[in-house]
């Protein structure tokens, strides 16, 4: 039987980025808030001289426990989903700090087009650009009004980025609070070169600090080192952005934060339009615990976020064969094909050095900056090389016509581990009305709840945008003069493996529609206004840019909307 425990003010579930940001907030602003973080707690003493690929990159240190809790994945309706039992197309992050521990710290803000896409898709090419079956849809929100949300989290991270106003994306109230990371022979060479086209490259904003800073809440923390052990590692050294070395510790010293590590919520409880608290499992000892609450935030990973409503029936289940239903609607991914090889002859570059977020990018051909009147997709992507740093186990890049194995493969191996660069675009992904998330009917978790599942493929938006970018990706390529080059422009279907991105979205989106939306631009939900619902799966449909910067905007303004809540209650919009 269940342990009924006092009730708190405010509950988090998932102390990752969003709840982070949230307990950040709220605790500043004198409010008591319970974190239960289903994974064990960390610190930065915790990645202390561990460069180890194996544990962390190959075997998968950080990530959640596929034995205990997965996802199943079908292409089609017609088609039985099966379980992910080793990890593949994205990974999925546990323990305090959550994703916001293993990402590479690349720092996109979305565009002023994505966030009203709908009416500027119609407005220059009118409704028929859009396919029968896609349902993209307005975010409730412009660019104009996140923007100061967007700037807040910037100045808590730190983020380092180019002063100069880029002419591609959103203006800015304020330039990056610290300076771009490194320019690399490589990335000189992708930015001369693409100048050279016409486009117009900038360094990647980034969250691995270019020079140390101490933020507006008094956080100080130290410049990148360029170890390039980013991506699926926490960083030893703090210069990475993360909630644990930046938000919650500002949470936790106003004495008004409480985290309970290894707490597995099963379960909201609601009363008619009101959520009255959660049911949690302590993983170590499975004792089942009830947590009463006036407010419950669900600020955990898509797939959890999704699972929680549809088990707790909190908000309408979508229904694909006749498009109503909410929980579950507009589940997108990224789209990464159409990448560029260069092998060079005559030179070598250090690219076993780097770090998460250290590129540079063009944006002439992402979201509408382009004119798409003449071809068969919207939206686009951003053309990137990146140098995260390519570590041995997992990286050997031959020119295409080396053997896959034996001696001339090694050879090749060998003489081209410093010799290779890669251009390639990551796309946005629109959402479909046969793209969804729901609860498996077979397969169960540890607890005996059944597991999410993805229905999602490629369609031909995605592949006629990865056969315009690869042929754009090819010619930055080209003029970056390797000695031989190669690209593939084919998008086959989508499969649950290899790794792709982490970059999943929607299942719990915005709007100012509830028949279409689950919650409003203040993450609330439209039916239980108690309950906020923070993170990607509110995006949608999903930008040509990693997701963070979107998460963190949306979680300061889905803080100011739960301290409106909490001082006079009701719909905040």
């Amino acid at each position: 039987m269940a342990t009924k425990l006092p009730k708190v003010p405010v509950v988090i579930v998932g102390m990752g980025w969003a709840g982070g940001v949230i307990a950040s907030e709220l605790t500043k602003a004198g409010i008591k808030v319970l974190g239960l973080e289903r994974g064990k707690s960390r610190k930065t003493e915790d990645y202390f001289m561990v460069h180890d690929e194996l544990r962390y990159a190959q075997r998968y240190e950080l990530m959640q426990d596929l034995s205990k809790e997965t996802v199943t994945f079908r292409n089609q309706q017609s088609q039985r989903a099966l379980p992910l039992r080793s990890y593949g197309s994205f990974l999925m992050g546990e323990g305090l700090g959550g994703a916001g521990i293993h990402w590479n710290g690349q720092y996109f803000r979305f565009l002023p087009y994505d966030f009203e896409i709908y009416t500027k898709t119609v407005e220059r090419y009118g409704k028929k650009k859009i396919p029968d079956g896609m349902t993209i849809q307005d975010w409730g929100i412009t660019y104009d009004e996140l923007e100061p949300y967007f700037d807040n989290f910037e100045k808590m991270a730190g983020i380092s980025g180019e002063q100069e106003q880029n002419p591609m994306v959103g203006k800015r109230s304020n330039p990056f609070p610290t300076p771009p990371m490194k320019k690399t022979p490589a990335i000189t060479m992708f930015e001369e070169a693409s100048k050279k086209l016409g486009y117009h490259p900038y360094m990647m904003p980034s969250a691995n600090l270019s020079q140390a800073y101490t933020n507006p809440d008094g956080i100080a923390r130290a410049a990148c080192q360029y170890c390039a052990f980013c991506e699926r590692f926490g960083c030893e050294y703090g210069a990475k952005a993360d909630p644990v070395v930046t938000v919650i510790p500002v949470a936790e010293k106003t004495g008004n934060l409480e985290i309970r590590t290894n707490s597995n919520v099963t379960e909201i409880l609601h009363s008619g339009k009101k959520a009255t608290g959660v049911v949690y499992v302590d993983t170590v000892t499975r004792k089942e615990f009830i947590q009463p609450a006036d407010v419950v935030i669900l600020a955990s990973y898509v797939f959890n976020n999704v699972k929680l409503l549809l088990l707790s029936n909190l908000g309408t289940a979508y229904n694909p064969d006749t498009g109503q239903g909410v929980i579950g609607r507009n589940y997108a991914y990224q789209v990464n094909g159409g990448a560029a090889a260069g092998f060079y002859e005559d030179r070598e570059f250090n690219t076993y050095a780097g770090a998460g977020a250290l590129g540079i990018e063009i944006d002439d051909f992402n979201g509408d900056n382009f004119d798409h009147s003449d071809v068969n997709f919207i939206h686009g992507a951003g053309i990137r090389l990146s140098q995260t740093g390519l570590r041995p186990i997992a990286n050997n890049s031959v020119p295409e016509g080396t053997p896959s194995w034996g001696k001339e493969f090694k050879k090749a191996s060998l003489h081209y581990a410093y010799r290779t660069l890669s251009v390639g675009p990551q796309g946005a992904n629109m959402p479909w009305r046969h793209h969804y998330l729901d609860l498996d009917p077979t397969y169960k978790d540890t607890y005996g709840l059944p597991q999410i599942r993805i229905t999602y493929d490629f369609e031909d938006q995605d592949r006629e945008l990865v056969k315009f970018m690869a042929a754009k990706s090819a010619e930055i390529m080209q003029e970056m003069k390797p000695s031989k080059a190669g690209s593939n422009g084919e998008l086959g279907p989508y499969n649950i493996v290899p790794y792709q991105s982490t970059h999943n979205t929607g299942g719990v989106i915005m709007g100012s529609d509830p028949s279409t939306s689950a919650v409003n631009n203040y993450m609330q939900m439209w039916d239980a206004d108690n309950v906020f619902v923070v993170g990607a799966s509110a995006f949608p449909h999903n930008s040509g840019y990693n997701p963070t910067a979107t998460v963190g905007a949306l979680a300061y303004r889905a803080a100011e909307g739960i301290l409106t809540y909490l001082k006079q209650g009701g719909p905040l919009a």
